[in-house]
């Protein structure tokens, strides 16, 4: 009755396909085979998988180098073994550094021990662990015991201390407190320390993450006064991974710089607090009253400093090497063995990590247990497929780095493109990636239904993209860092993507003692129905790129985007143009009305330096050529070549994403490759788009922006070649 069900659905599925023509990458009979696998595929899907492997995995705190994170890998290998795939862990010794000392306190006007401890809540037992539970700091701040005036600079990112600046207020010698938000944690040390602060502390307003957004834990998903986000302070912006390997693999033998040599770890101090411990020293501030805009939830006004109040902050780390242990499992394609499809996601956590990265673990291996059975039954990939689980993600996608940096070379011969997932909850597809592949993605959700609203979830996502203010057309977001596709797509010049549902799942667990099964089972995905459709969305994706005849990649799309982006810089050139105009006007007025009432001392204003007219004729030159090449390529109809030519436009295809990279890297940070996406400077995991160019112009450094525009369009020239090269065939 089952199987006659699913050739039912089956039918179906054929007949919805044929009226919307063919899959991208397929032939009309290629394309009937592919649904019909997809169906078989979706039927061997069980949410109750998901739910019994997050108990397990999630059980015990499990970050990097635990007996815990270690079973966790060897358990998560012997999976995929049960269902058909060669499987190995691969080693990497890395540092991370394990709190030793953590103090800080109020000195003056009042005194105030912080607790730095989550209280363990009613009904959650996880959050009872005592010692176990992995006290909460910032990985890779630098030791430090400083006492200085306490400054708050509300997210401390660039466009607070520029408000500083106007107030006439200095950090220098100072230590400042941030609200978490606004930007990656890693961006306010370093910056702070480029202000000359001499420490940073770090809290979760409960305006941004606790009561003004809902109910508490455990009464409510968000996070109480005694919760706190641990995470990673390691400046990615400049190189991910180990910080004593940068650009090659950590393995045990590895040559490796000094700790004090690491250009990676901060340069103050840095702790992060729960509101509990943060108020009392908000509280003994004075000075200037916080701009509305600064102004967060506590009872309490806002003050800027600096002082009275002063604080004493001590910490000291026990820095390691310590084993990270990644699973790779591969099934090997029928056709083409040398082409492999990669899927990836982290195991490892900084307690027990239910929501990030469990969820997505367990929807990623049951995927991966599907393919298996589909495989087992006679529907063996033709491309080689290599499922991952990456450890030592959390401290700074250390796992997923050393192993891309170790086998650098035959990634880039082999891999067509990787695909990531990691937390995972409740509401709308998000969908990131490298643009050529839009088009696919945009068809694989139209294909996936919503559990809860019954419509695709690309309808879902286009229905509050519009409601948001957006259009209904289906766009990927630009990857700039944060999870595990970073090394793969910035560093090797690999097509990536990163999926997730969210947005109906909001709460405080974050990297706390509260991320835990009850939680998640609580307010996350109650029924894993969200986890199951992960699977469906990634696991298609996987098959079909596995499967096709041409590999989907689709330029169309990606020009309008690139094009698009160009648009944006442009225009953002000629809106500082402006603004210095204006302000340079507007002074020269107040000049001449003070020079001319003797009554008034006479200030020489500050004028603002002229901004150039740069040069962009050639980029877009090369774009209008490169729109022209993607049309004729467009145009052509695959289905017409021999299976030779096939073999051979499908090894042209694997490299266009490689061919956007320069090996020279981004100024002042070689280890990012890619012309097109990374990660901004100064915001962290926050994407720039034509990095280069972007931000020589945000930096006004104009020599070097002329020099990035020159050498973009040198990229985008190669890829039009490359393009004309695929449609000679």
């Amino acid at each position: 009755m089952k199987s006659h069900l699913i050739f039912l659905i089956a039918l179906l599925f054929i007949y919805q396909i044929n009226a919307q023509e063919t899959l991208i990458g397929f032939t009309p009979e290629n394309t009937q085979k592919q649904i019909t696998l997809e169906t078989k595929f979706d039927a061997q899907l069980s949410a109750d998988n998901l739910e019994e492997w997050m108990k397990l995995m999630s059980a015990r705190p499990h970050y990097v180098g635990t007996e815990f994170g270690e079973e966790n890998a060897k358990w998560i290998a012997n999976q995929f073994k049960s269902w058909g795939y060669d499987t190995r862990i691969d080693t990497y010794h890395v540092l991370f550094p394990y709190p030793k000392i953590r103090s800080l306190e109020l000195t003056s006007p009042t005194q105030y021990t912080t607790k730095l401890t989550a209280v363990p809540v009613e009904g959650d037992p996880y959050t009872g662990q005592g010692d176990e539970l992995l006290p909460s700091y910032n990985a890779f701040s630098i030791d430090g015991d400083v006492e200085a005036e306490l400054v708050f600079v509300n997210y401390g990112i660039p466009k607070d201390y520029e408000e500083l600046e106007k107030l006439g207020i200095d950090v220098k010698g100072k230590i400042v407190i941030a609200k978490y938000a606004g930007s990656w944690r890693g961006i306010k040390p370093k910056l702070a320390a480029e202000k000359g602060a001499i420490g940073c502390i770090i809290y979760s307003d409960p305006k941004d993450d606790g009561y003004v957004r809902g109910d508490v834990y455990p009464k409510g998903a968000f996070k109480n006064k005694t919760g706190v986000q641990r995470g990673s302070v390691m400046d990615m912006p400049t190189y991910p991974g180990d910080v004593l390997t940068p650009g090659y693999g950590a393995t045990k033998n590895a040559k490796r710089l000094e700790i004090e040599d690491a250009p990676t770890i901060t340069k103050i101090p840095v702790l992060p607090i729960s509101y509990e411990d943060a108020q009392p020293l908000l509280a003994a501030l004075d000075g200037a009253v916080a701009p509305t805009s600064w102004k967060g939830g506590l009872p309490i006004t806002y003050h800027i400093g600096p002082g009275p109040a002063k604080v004493h902050l001590k910490l000291e780390f026990d820095w390691q090497l310590k084993p990270a242990h990644n699973v790779i499992a591969t099934m090997k394609g029928i056709e083409f063995p040398d082409q492999w499809i990669m899927r990836g996601n982290h195991h490892d956590a900084w307690v027990h990590g239910a929501a990030d990265p469990v969820s997505g673990m367990v929807a990623l291996m049951e995927e991966a247990r599907a393919v298996g059975e589909l495989a087992k039954a006679g529907n063996k990939p033709k491309r080689t497929l290599v499922y991952c689980a990456w450890d030592a993600e959390e401290p700074g996608l250390i796992g997923s780095t050393e192993w891309v940096e170790d086998h650098k070379q035959e990634l880039q011969k082999k891999v067509v493109a990787y695909i990531n997932t990691d937390g995972n909850g409740r509401g709308f597809l998000g969908a990131g990636g490298s643009h050529s592949l839009q088009a696919m993605v945009g068809e694989v959700a139209q294909s996936v239904t919503d559990p809860q609203k019954g419509v695709s979830v690309h309808d879902r996502r286009m229905a509050v993209n519009l409601i948001r203010g957006g259009t209904d057309k289906f766009e990927l977001y630009a990857l700039g860092s944060g999870s595990d596709y970073t090394p793969f797509i910035q560093h090797a010049g690999i097509a990536a993507l990163n999926l997730g549902f969210g947005g109906e799942n909001a709460g405080g667990e974050y990297h706390t003692i509260y991320d835990t099964y009850s939680h998640y089972k609580r307010f996350k995905d109650p029924e894993f129905a969200y986890g199951v459709t992960l699977a469906k969305t990634a696991g298609r994706i996987v098959l079909r790129m596995a499967n096709a005849d041409v590999l989907p990649f689709e330029f169309k799309q990606w020009h309008s985007t690139i094009a698009m982006y160009l648009d944006q810089v442009i225009k953002s050139c000629e809106t500082m143009r402006a603004d210095v105009e204006k302000h340079n006007k507007l002074l020269d007025k107040n000049a001449f009305e003070l020079a001319a009432d003797p009554s008034k001392p006479f200030v020489q204003p500050q004028r603002k330096a002229r901004i150039p007219h740069l040069n962009f004729t050639p980029l877009m030159n090369t774009l209008d050529v490169l729109k022209m090449t993607v049309e004729e390529f467009s145009s052509k109809d695959f289905t017409k070549l021999s299976k030779n030519q096939l073999v051979e436009l499908n090894k042209m295809l694997m490299k266009s994403e490689h061919i956007l990279t320069n090996e020279t890297g981004l100024p002042r940070r070689s280890w990012y490759k890619h012309q097109i996406y990374a990660p901004g400077f100064y915001t962290g995991y926050g994407v720039k788009t034509l990095p280069g160019v972007r931000e020589a112009i945000e930096q006004e450094n104009w020599e070097e922006a002329q020099e990035q525009i020159m050498l973009l369009s040198g990229t985008l020239k190669n890829l039009d070649q490359h393009i004309k090269n695929m449609s000679a065939l």
